[in-house]
């Protein structure tokens, strides 16, 4: 009996689930028809016209999938979206730039009340406006599948945002990644997502990259760091956050402890806010990655970011491109690491500073001590006057030692592939590369290979990009070596014809030579 009761009582929830699916294409449908001037008019005038609204409430509640799709555009007077319903079923859909505006964005909305198999939803620059991003936010309180929204360029303003900071309140809905870029989020809109996701548990990555925030904004969302407990991923790039703002959030970032990502270029907070910074990587043990480009960071702010980063033991990768630093700066910055056993640092980025004979002497020390780290400069002062020094190919060099001691490119590869996955970390590739003495590579010839074999900048090396960079290396050198013989044979034809040229010069000097002289006689 008590399995019989518990069994009777799924089936209530799941009939209460559709009921409430049911009720919110409903609500959806009705706040249209009540939005139509035409319509108010009808219901005020005729009695059939809440048969048909009747009608189509009971229609509804037992359609869905294209078929439903299909009667909400109908309802709403757009025109279907073909790509959305032949990819109904497929869990990725994208629908960005495809001019849907707000009916079009309702229409969606509608048919996804009851969609099951989408969790990644693309909906990107289609004009949506505040009046879509309500019915999107009508239906994410029903839908819990959807878990990857893209709503970025779409004017959402400050009324589209206060609608998503309320789902973001309720913790109602299944997202865990917002992108929301682009959106003309103004100053008080801050606000609200600071206090929506003081107490929310759902959403790790939330990018508010390209909007309107700016000192005061900042201060909110430093708030929002010190206190929120799951935010993993945070984009504020291209905002206006200055020097209150970095501040903000460089406190913030001190009482984090989930924080992985935080972009924050483009910004404009200077020396000051990367003094901000440096004091948070002090005390923060969780953020690996941390973007501050083109800030107007100069050797000072510099200097007292790398204070930071002496201290911090978790921090992977540090972006400063397009900042005004010198070698100055990015020796302050190497010499940090270096005085830090346990930094971690893998990749940093300084990629617009010329740097010296005196700065790659450093990094090569550094190395030594760190592996695992890849700094990207600019050029190198003096190498436009003096030919850099010519190294030859890493992946030759590799290939002649395996021919040296009759080994496979596979029993190279697997020395490294501890988990037997076939990739490798890029970091784990070059730290293993470093330490190794067997094989004659510089850091720089190290360096070459990491670029070759990971092009894509995918943080992975795996054997069959290994295997291909063998096979291109092997076609290059095939490629050189018919060239080479090209030359050869052309400059053996060249010699032969001079040859014989010059023989035929002198066929015809020695008969007049020969008649001069039996004139003579």
């Amino acid at each position: 009996m008590e399995h019989a009761f518990s069994d009777s009582e799924e089936d209530e929830d799941k009939n209460e689930k559709m009921s409430e699916s049911s009720r919110s294409v409903e609500s959806l449908l009705l706040a249209d028809q009540s939005n139509s001037p035409t319509e108010e008019k009808m219901t005020a005038d005729s009695s059939d016209t809440d048969l048909e609204i009747e009608d189509n409430e009971r229609s509804f509640a037992t359609t869905k999938g294209e078929e439903l799709y299909l009667e909400a555009c109908k309802l709403v007077g757009v025109v279907p979206v073909s790509y959305f319903i032949r990819n109904m079923e497929e869990p990725y859909m994208n629908l960005n730039h495809h001019g849907l505006g707000p009916k079009g964005a309702k229409a969606i909305a509608i048919a996804l009340v009851s969609n099951t198999t989408i969790i990644h939803l693309e909906l990107e620059d289609n004009w949506i406006l505040a009046e879509g991003v309500m019915c999107l936010v009508q239906m994410l309180r029903e839908n819990c599948y959807i878990q990857e929204l893209n709503i970025s360029n779409n004017h959402l303003d400050t009324e589209g945002a206060e609608a998503i900071s309320r789902i973001f309140l309720d913790n109602i809905s299944s997202l865990r990644a917002v992108q929301l870029s682009g959106n003309n989020f103004r100053e008080e809109t801050a606000q609200f997502f600071a206090e929506a996701l003081l107490g929310n548990y759902r959403v790790k990555e939330l990018d508010l990259s390209h909007n309107e925030f700016s000192e005061k904004g900042g201060e909110h969302l430093g708030q929002l760091l010190a206190n929120n407990e799951i935010l993993e991923f945070l984009n504020l790039s291209w905002n206006h956050l200055r020097l209150k703002g970095a501040v903000a959030l460089g406190a913030g970032l001190r009482a984090n402890g989930t924080l992985k990502i935080l972009d924050l270029s483009w910004n404009g907070f200077g020396n000051e806010g990367a003094v901000a910074l440096g004091e948070a990587l002090k005390q923060n043990n969780t953020l690996v990655l941390l973007d501050i480009s083109s800030n107007h960071i100069n050797n000072e702010g510099a200097g007292k970011l790398a204070k930071g980063l002496e201290e911090n033991g978790n921090l992977k990768i540090l972006k400063m491109t397009q900042n005004p630093l010198t070698v100055e700066g990015a020796i302050a910055l190497v010499t940090s690491l270096r005085k830090n056993p346990k930094s971690k640092m893998e990749e940093l980025n300084i990629s617009n500073v010329i740097v010296n004979g005196s700065f790659l002497k450093l990094l090569d020390a550094v190395c030594q001590v760190h592996p695992e780290l890849d700094v990207i400069y600019g050029d190198v002062q003096g190498f436009i006057s003096k030919k850099p020094e010519q190294r030859p190919d890493p992946m030759k060099v590799i290939q002649n030692y395996l021919d040296e001691h009759k080994l496979r490119l596979w029993d190279f590869f697997r020395n490294m592939d501890k988990d037997g996955s076939m990739k490798i970390p890029v970091a784990e590739f070059r730290k293993a590369m470093m330490q190794q003495s067997r094989i004659p590579l510089d850091r720089a010839q190290i360096v070459e290979l990491v670029h070759k074999l990971d092009q894509h900048r995918t943080g992975m090396v795996d054997y069959r990009g290994l295997v291909d960079t063998q096979k291109q290396m092997i076609r290059d050198q095939r490629w050189q070596q018919r060239r080479e013989e090209s030359r050869q044979k052309k400059e053996k034809h060249k010699s032969e014809r001079v040859l014989q040229t010059f023989k035929n010069a002198m066929e015809m000097v020695t008969p007049r030579s020969s008649l001069v002289m039996s004139s003579g006689h």
